[in-house]
Parts: C-alpha cells; sequence; structure tokens
C-alpha cells in the first residue's frame, strides 16, 4: 500500500495550499471542502492583496496608448472596442492570478473602413497597447500590402510571406488592402499568402496580432473566400467616415500640433468647402489624409506669403494661416495679402 500523498488532507494540519490555484484544485480533489478553501483564499488575499477587489493598477505604457487613443477626433465604435479589449486583458491576468481559469484568445483582427479614418494610426497605437498590458514582447507595427507579400514565382510568395510573419513576431503585422491577394483567381499566387497567413495565425497565435485592412464591402468578401480566415478573427473594427465638423477638429488639432493656428475665417470656409464636396460627391468619404495634406500644403503656401512681404515678422503672423493658405482650390494663385487681411 502506498503511502499517502504530500499534500493530502492527512498529512497533518500543517499542510496548506501553495496558491489560489493549488486551493481550486484540492477542492476538485476533495481535500478540500468550500469552506476551508475559502478561508485559504482569504489568507492569501491578505498576504497579497494586490489580486484582491480595488483599483486598476497604473500601467504607464498601457495608459499612454489609451491617451492617444482617446486623443483621435471621432471613432468612437473604435475606441469602444478597444477600451473593451484592454479591460478583457487586464482581468484576464487578474483571473489568472488568483488561479481561474483564463481565456486569452487569439487578437487577430479586422479594421473595415475607408481611406484615412486612422486605421495606421490605431493600429499603431493598439500594438504599443498590447505592448504595454503584457500580450505582445515588442509592441511594434508593421506595415505590408500585396507586394510585400506576393512572390513572382512558385515557392516565392510563401517565403516572403514567412519573412514578414517573422519580423512581426512579437508586435503586429498591419495589411492594408488585404482583399487584394484574393482578386487574382484560384491560380494567382495571392492564394499562396493567404494560405501561410492563416497557418502562421494559427501557429503563432500568441506571438503576433494579425489585422487586415480595407474597405467594408470587400473585406466581407475576402473573409468569406477562405473559411480559416474569418474563423481566426476575433474582432472587427470598424471605422466610420468622418463628418466635416470632424474633418475640421482633425484641421484645427494637426494645425496646433504644429504651433500655427487657423483664423476663424478659414475654419469656417474649411468647413462649408467640405459640407459641399460631400454633398457634391456621393462616394466621397470623410477622409483625414485629405485634410492632412491640406494643411501641409497651407504651411507651405503661407511661406510662399510671407516671403512676399518680407519681414520682419511678429510670432503671429509666422503661426497664422489664413483661407487663402489653406483653399483646396486655389491652384497655387496668392491672392494679394496684407498680413494676412484681404486687399
Amino acid at each position: 500500500m502506498s503511502g499517502p500523498r504530500p499534500g493530502d488532507r492527512r498529512d497533518g494540519p500543517s499542510q496548506r495550499p501553495a496558491s489560489a490555484r493549488e486551493v481550486l484544485f484540492w477542492v476538485e480533489e476533495g481535500r478540500l471542502q468550500p469552506v476551508e478553501a475559502l478561508t485559504h483564499l482569504r489568507r492569501m488575499q491578505a498576504v497579497h492583496p494586490a489580486v484582491g477587489p480595488g483599483p486598476r493598477p497604473s500601467n504607464p505604457s498601457a495608459d499612454q496608448a489609451m491617451d492617444e487613443l482617446e486623443r483621435l477626433v471621432g471613432l468612437e465604435p473604435v475606441k469602444a472596442v478597444v477600451r473593451e479589449l484592454r479591460a478583457f486583458v487586464e482581468i484576464q491576468r487578474r483571473r489568472q492570478e488568483v488561479g481561474l481559469k483564463t481565456d486569452l484568445h487569439t487578437l487577430h483582427m479586422v479594421f473595415s473602413g475607408s481611406p484615412g479614418t486612422g486605421k495606421t494610426t490605431v493600429a499603431r497605437i493598439l500594438a504599443r497597447l498590447l505592448q504595454g498590458l503584457g500580450v505582445l514582447p515588442r509592441g511594434h507595427l508593421v506595415e505590408a500590402e500585396r507586394a510585400d507579400l506576393v512572390g513572382e514565382y512558385i515557392g516565392h510568395t510563401a517565403q516572403k510571406t514567412r519573412e514578414l510573419i517573422r519580423r512581426a513576431l512579437g508586435g503586429v503585422l498591419f495589411i492594408d488592402e488585404a482583399y487584394s491577394l484574393a482578386r487574382g483567381g484560384d491560380k494567382d499566387f495571392g492564394r499562396e499568402a493567404i494560405d501561410a497567413l492563416v497557418k502562421a495565425m494559427e501557429d503563432y497565435r500568441d506571438q503576433f496580432v494579425l489585422v487586415l485592412a480595407g474597405y467594408p464591402t470587400e473585406m466581407e468578401w475576402f473573409l468569406a473566400t477562405n473559411p480559416g480566415l474569418g474563423s481566426r478573427v476575433a474582432l472587427h473594427l470598424v471605422f466610420p467616415d468622418y463628418s466635416p465638423a470632424e474633418l475640421v477638429a482633425i484641421a484645427r488639432q494637426m494645425v496646433r500640433d504644429r504651433q500655427y493656428l487657423l483664423t476663424r475665417e478659414a475654419e469656417a470656409e474649411l468647413a462649408r468647402y467640405l459640407e459641399r464636396r460631400g454633398e457634391q460627391s456621393r462616394g466621397w468619404a470623410g477622409n483625414g489624409r485629405f485634410v492632412r495634406n491640406l494643411v501641409e500644403r497651407a504651411i507651405r503656401r503661407q511661406a510662399v506669403r510671407l516671403a512676399q512681404h518680407g519681414g520682419p515678422y511678429s510670432r503671429e503672423q509666422l503661426m497664422t494661416l489664413t483661407w487663402s493658405d489653406l483653399d483646396p482650390e486655389g491652384g497655387g494663385e496668392w491672392r494679394r495679402y496684407s498680413w494676412g487681411v484681404p486687399t
């Protein structure tokens, strides 16, 4: 007859479980009654209060990433999903600390939205957030498109795709216009890239996050072309088009970040222009990239306008962008200005 196992209750009253996980295991094995288990868990709570109820511990890296996300204009549906993701990861960590089962499922994602709606920006923030939460060790972003994955001969595509995945390990692999991989038909090398991605999504599920991005309708079609893709994608983030008011706010934020400012006339005229363009062009989506290009061109125009008048320049003059600078239809034709006031 074998002797008592270490940890059996008959070993004596001094024998106690060493962790919350062991407490649960002993209850399942019948070594502890629930009331006794509760006593042990309370004892562990007193020794390690951080695992119990209380405010969420500060995580500077994750907090910084979330603050950056919250400062972005609009994107409320996207922000809501990311907040949910952060809460999920943190609660799973808490459950793990007290010995409960955890479900840190794969976090591969689809970003659906028009160009210029912030998909790449959010992917960068998300990579840093997941690093801060301890999900990803490096938190870097690798951006790719069809040409980065698809090769020119048999076997070349798989090689290129595996190399891209290797570079992304520990971070996020962001593939824009991902549906282009499936547009060439069954004999296209893009299919080979999709198969390699699907395999990597499973083989390296805990080592990187794949983000597939593109227009909403095309992304739905793309996921339907390969059942393995849809079954491995945990999150779908929908990026709405920006409204004219949000685009003006984006322009204001970009200008402020560069230590410039828009005149009231410039903001009002920009809002009217965006409203008019949206009404005239049904297919035109609110596009943050368009606004960024507009602001960068306005800064160059302002420099030309000021240089034409010569110095000296006041601080306000060096900072102010007028509607003449910003006007998308100005075509480089400079009006006569006296320090920003039409003459």
